[in-house]
Formats: structure tokens, C-alpha cells, sequence
């Protein structure tokens, strides 16, 4: 059901602001190189006011990545500026050293949202929405159909 209310909800689901980054390593002496910067910023991470939660992907051959959700942007933000990522971020852009490759994308999340079940904080029900969530381009939403 569409809501506003998160309160039970996972704390990604309550999270206001996502990160998504990833880096292409150049072998895996540099990952290994990589392993003690990464855990004391991962560290930082954990104790930062606004953290919320975060994985960690990889892509064939050298890529790591990782997604992390804050309370806010503004806590997404602190976080960039803590001294272990600082470290982090001179010790991969150190020309081409130790990697070859990286991105960083911000996002935002929208006040509105979709919770069912145990995660619906007005209702426990299970139920889908009747109509879908309008385009840019439409006034409402079409009729879900069943």
C-alpha cells in the first residue's frame, strides 16, 4: 500500500538518502593493499550519527562496490568528509596506482513508498494498490488490474 510511513520498515526502507559506488581495482595486490584503509573507514561508517545500513558487491575481475543508506543526505555528506574515507578516496585516485576506475552516484529517496504485511505501520494487512503510480506525463495512475 502507498504511505509515508516507515516506522516499520527495515532501516533501508527509513533510510532518506542512498550511496552507490564502485571501484575497478587493478589486481588483487591492490585489494589486499585496500583491506586495513577499508576497515577503518568501515569503522567511521558504523559510528557515523545517520548511518543506517550497507552491503558491499563485487564484479568480475577486480570491481568492488558498495551501497550504503542514510538517516539524510546531510549525514550522507559527513560521512564523505570523515578522515578515513578522505584517506580512502587520496589512496584510490592516487593516479593509476591502485585502481583504474571509479563512479559515486547520490540519490535521494522520495517521501512516498509502498509497505505491506509486518512492515506497514498503519495496518498488518496484506493488499496491493488500485491504481498505479501516475508518469510524469499523467494526472493519475492507470487501474491495476488483476
Amino acid at each position: 500500500m502507498r504511505t509515508r510511513e516507515f516506522s516499520r520498515a527495515p532501516v533501508q526502507a527509513r533510510a532518506g538518502a542512498m550511496f552507490i559506488g564502485a571501484t575497478r581495482y587493478r589486481g588483487p595486490l591492490a585489494i589486499l593493499r585496500l583491506w586495513p584503509v577499508w576497515c577503518r573507514m568501515l569503522r567511521d561508517l558504523r559510528r557515523m550519527s545517520g548511518y543506517r545500513w550497507h552491503t558491499v558487491y563485487w564484479e568480475f575481475p577486480f570491481t568492488l562496490g558498495t551501497i550504503a543508506f542514510f538517516a539524510d543526505r546531510d549525514a550522507m555528506l559527513r560521512f564523505a568528509r570523515s578522515r578515513h574515507h578522505r584517506r580512502l578516496m587520496i589512496w584510490v585516485t592516487d593516479g593509476n596506482r591502485h585502481a583504474t576506475g571509479g563512479y559515486i552516484r547520490l540519490y535521494t529517496a522520495e517521501p512516498d513508498g509502498y509497505s505491506n504485511g509486518v512492515w506497514r505501520a498503519e495496518s498488518p494487512e496484506m493488499a496491493h494498490i488500485s491504481t498505479f503510480t501516475p508518469l510524469a506525463t499523467e494526472p493519475t495512475g492507470p487501474a491495476v488490474r488483476q
